[in-house]
């Protein structure tokens, strides 16, 4: 068989933006936030600063192009390795640890953007550079939401604390990127998933600024759901990680508490645990065992203060990953394993509400008081009464659905959307030599409901399927992909239609769901009454359910449709999912 080839060879073909020179650039420079504490970075100023770094230390910091946005304008990735090393298969044989940094996903939550120059810009100035980072490659993309970053205004975030102006969280077609990891329908998406294979990081960072209540936190956390983590990954994350970050932050003077989605309306009712499914970028990020953060500052506290928590907190990762970089890579390594060789896998997770946590909490009292606007009671929180009490925090999910994986799917070539995004995570597939007729488990869409107008899809939920056993006809260039990779959730998660963020979930397959050809009520009432004396048992079967449905029996319409739905006039390709599972097959 030939075999599509994964797509590993994206950045070591692109240009590089800074060649090594003999030219010392000084790299000693100002961001407007240092003489404008309420300032953030321009666009063209952050990968201004990004060009200065890398032509200023040319043979450990590279500033590339990796792919395109919707704005136009290209993604930038900058690569700090302190050995001089910038092809990430070399790094991952030599044992490095890679961590890569999101910046500005949305735009109007723009600290990560500055704090990340000047972490960059403190790490470039040490003597001790190849000491400090041994054993450790940062990649940052600088801007991720380009489009959104150019789109610069001074409202579109009414609640928050500065600064004076920012980007807009939508992008160039508005979508909001942290819901497009699997569906990919931006170019920044697609682009960001073959970097992210290209690097296959151990550890991802995506800063963010949250809404919500208020409280005393200017940083909350959101990790990688423990439970959603191949083993021992979710283990390593709660028992050596998170206790060192939370501990280390606090001797930093930034106490964090995890992020502040509550229970009911306020916080004293607990905190409720994220659910990272893959159309967020940790979540994503956890279908290929990497151990993701989403640090996010309290959008109430100062600019000022939001940027150098994010500063502590991606210090304090870089803290843990030089103490404990070889123990994550061998978590992730056991993890991966286990992700290539077991059988089952969770395509949908619920909290457990049976369980929970006593959480520390610091916040302020609630009350409600008559609106000066509605006149009605509205919530406010009372900054002059705060408080520190213990509160639930629900952080347990279990699975919701489950299912067997099998030895191999077949993704027909029609499907070209699917194929585009498959290859892009680099996942192994084989295309048939020739035609061939196989037996497989074929899944038919028997309900489910739907979400109107949401990232640009009409988005399926609670799925309801029949799986049948046929045998179908392929032809030759049809993918044969084996579960037996390190892709294995990746493909799983998306190609079976229930999963939380399968294709079938975000209308890839939506073609399927509409008959092709149906049939004139007078002229098939004759072919109908002569098909059911034909067959008995079909007549039976229809009696009886007139007999037990009075509504059924009065609507001869619905009559109708029965009947050509149960005889060979009626499509059978019709709720049909493309993809097929092969449970058993021969070897490659």
């Amino acid at each position: 068989m030939s075999v599509s080839k994964p797509f590993r060879c994206f950045l070591p073909i692109l240009c590089l933006l800074t060649a090594c020179s003999t030219r010392s650039v000084m790299s000693d420079f100002q961001i407007p936030f240092e003489t404008n504490p309420n300032q953030t970075l321009l666009y063209e100023e952050a990968i201004a600063c990004y060009k200065k770094m890398a032509a200023a230390h040319p043979h450990v910091f590279r500033l590339q192009e990796s792919g395109n946005t919707d704005s136009g304008q290209p993604l930038h990735v900058a690569v700090l390795s302190p050995e001089g090393i910038f092809d990430a298969q070399k790094l991952r044989a030599e044992g490095y640890t890679i961590w890569l940094i999101n910046n500005g996903i949305h735009p109007g939550e723009p600290e990560g953007i500055d704090a990340t120059v000047l972490f960059l810009r403190t790490l470039l100035r040490r003597n001790d550079l190849s000491d400090f980072l041994k054993k450790i490659v940062l990649v940052i993309v600088p801007v991720y939401n380009v489009d959104g970053c150019l789109n610069r205004n001074s409202y579109s975030r009414a609640n928050q604390d500065g600064p004076v102006a920012y980007g807009f969280r939508g992008n160039a077609r508005n979508y909001d990127l942290n819901r497009d990891f699997v569906k990919c329908d931006s170019r920044n998406a697609r682009s960001f998933n073959a970097l992210f294979q290209y690097w296959q990081p151990d550890v991802f960072v995506d800063n963010h600024t949250s809404n919500g209540a208020d409280y005393q936190y200017v940083m909350t956390l959101i990790a990688t759901q423990h439970n959603k983590l191949e083993a021992p990954l979710g283990d390593f994350l709660q028992t050596a990680m998170l206790p060192f970050l939370y501990q280390k932050m606090q001797e930093k003077g930034w106490e964090m508490t995890p992020y502040v989605d509550t229970k009911d309306e306020t916080p004293d009712s607990g905190l409720v645990g994220f659910c990272d499914y893959g159309r967020y970028s940790t979540g994503y990020a956890a279908m290929w065992n990497t151990i993701g953060f989403m640090p996010e500052t309290h959008m109430l506290k100062p600019f000022k203060d939001r940027l150098w928590s994010t500063y502590a907190f991606m210090e304090t990762v870089l803290d843990f990953v030089r103490a404990q970089g070889p123990a994550l890579r061998e978590a992730r390594a056991a993890a991966q394993e286990r992700t290539r060789t077991k059988t089952t896998f969770v395509l949908d997770y619920q909290l457990d509400t049976s369980r929970y946590d006593d959480l520390m909490f610091k916040g302020y009292t609630a009350g409600y008081k008559p609106s000066e606007v509605s006149g009605l009671p509205r919530l406010y929180y009372d900054r002059s009464a705060p408080y520190t009490k213990k509160i639930p925090y629900y952080n347990y999910f279990q699975p919701a659905k489950q299912v067997e994986k099998p030895q191999a799917y077949v993704v027909p070539q029609a499907w070209e959307a699917v194929l585009e995004r498959l290859r892009l995570n680099g996942v192994e597939m084989h295309a048939l030599p020739e035609d061939t007729v196989l037996e497989t488990e074929t899944y038919f869409i028997r309900d489910f409901k739907t979400r109107n107008a949401w990232e640009g899809h009409y988005f399926h939920t609670d799925v309801q399927v029949e799986l049948r056993k046929m045998q179908r006809h392929f032809f030759k260039g049809d993918f044969l992909i084996y579960t037996n990779q390190n892709a294995n959730r990746y493909v799983v998660e998306t190609l079976e239609p229930q999963g939380a963020d399968s294709w079938f979930a975000w209308n890839f397959f939506e073609s399927v769901l509409g008959q092709k050809e149906y049939f004139s009520a007078y002229v098939f009432e004759d072919l109908a009454a002569e098909y059911l004396k034909k067959n008995p048992a079909l007549h039976a079967e229809l009696e009886n359910l007139k007999k037990n449905d009075p509504g059924f029996a009065q609507n001869p319409d619905a009559i109708l449709d029965w009947v050509y739905r149960h005889s060979p006039w009626y499509e059978p390709t019709h709720r049909m999912l493309p993809v097929a599972r092969l449970p058993k097959i021969k070897d490659k």
